[in-house]
């Protein structure tokens, strides 16, 4: 299976009192050729002010839905300790539906602990955290199939992460994409990883896409090498400052071919 290069933004949604700010950052990043636009699933900043304003995600995914025409939309990731998945699920069928046939969903295990703390959630371990992932999966996928109206689409499944033990075999059973935070060497490695648990569920390898952050114009070949096929810059509030989305876009239409329609 041969894929192109598609190029997503993360929309940060912190440091931006004022939504507008944000929702003006979704147009100008479709208006600049962006194939996906992601924001995260937190409830406070990352980084800079902690106190800084911050926005939720689903919710802002729902506007995103009505806001473009083009371009797919998804958390990067959500935290699948945050909702029930049957809940999650009914909801990412929602926004499917509002946006056409859009949507993706990206989930991963969770790791901020001051969203735990704050809201009231148990943050547990590492390990019981990657339990609740593998548990919720499964719910989730089911309850696509129980939903009236069902999805427009197989709705594209993003996990985030590279546990070899847990993680990667959770993606080889239902993942649409990968998203890897490793660099391009241990990404290598994890690929062959991936393939193997892969083949232990009869399961061609190329039909998973592989997303990492955007490395650079001079590192991406090197990724699209070794298999990598969807790039995400990140870019933060206030400001939204996309002149990075618009170097890895130029780099995308002067080295690859144009887009297929969806990834998964």
């Amino acid at each position: 299976m041969t894929r192109s290069v598609r190029i997503g933004v993360q929309i940060q949604p912190q440091h931006a009192p004022d939504y507008g700010l944000i929702r003006d950052a979704v147009l100008r990043a479709e208006d600049a050729g962006v194939d996906i636009v992601f924001n995260w699933d937190h409830f406070y900043p990352l980084y800079g002010d902690p106190a800084g304003a911050h926005f939720e995600c689903w919710t802002m995914l729902g506007a995103f839905a009505e806001q473009t025409e083009r371009v797919e939309i998804g958390a990067l990731v959500t935290c699948a300790g945050y909702r029930n998945p049957d809940l999650l699920a009914d909801m990412a069928r929602t926004v499917d539906h509002i946006s056409g046939g859009r949507l993706i969903l990206g989930i991963g295990s969770g790791w901020f602990e001051r969203d735990y703390d704050e809201y009231g959630y148990d943050f547990g371990t590492k390990g019981s955290r990657l339990d609740l992932l593998a548990e919720y999966l499964p719910r989730i996928t089911a309850r696509f199939g129980k939903l009236e109206p069902a999805p427009t689409r197989h709705i594209p499944i993003l996990i985030g992460g590279g546990g070899e033990k847990r993680t990667l075999p959770l993606v080889a059973q239902y993942g649409d994409i990968w998203h890897s935070f490793s660099d391009i060497e241990t990404h290598a490695r994890k690929s062959g990883i991936l393939a193997d648990r892969c083949a232990d569920h009869g399961r061609n390898p190329d039909t998973i896409a592989h997303s990492t952050s955007w490395p650079g114009s001079d590192e991406a070949a090197a990724y699209v090498d070794a298999g990598v096929t969807l790039f995400t810059v990140g870019t933060s509030g206030p400001d939204f400052d996309l002149t990075e989305l618009k170097e890895a876009i130029a780099w995308r239409d002067e080295n690859t071919p144009p887009p297929l329609s969806g990834l998964a």
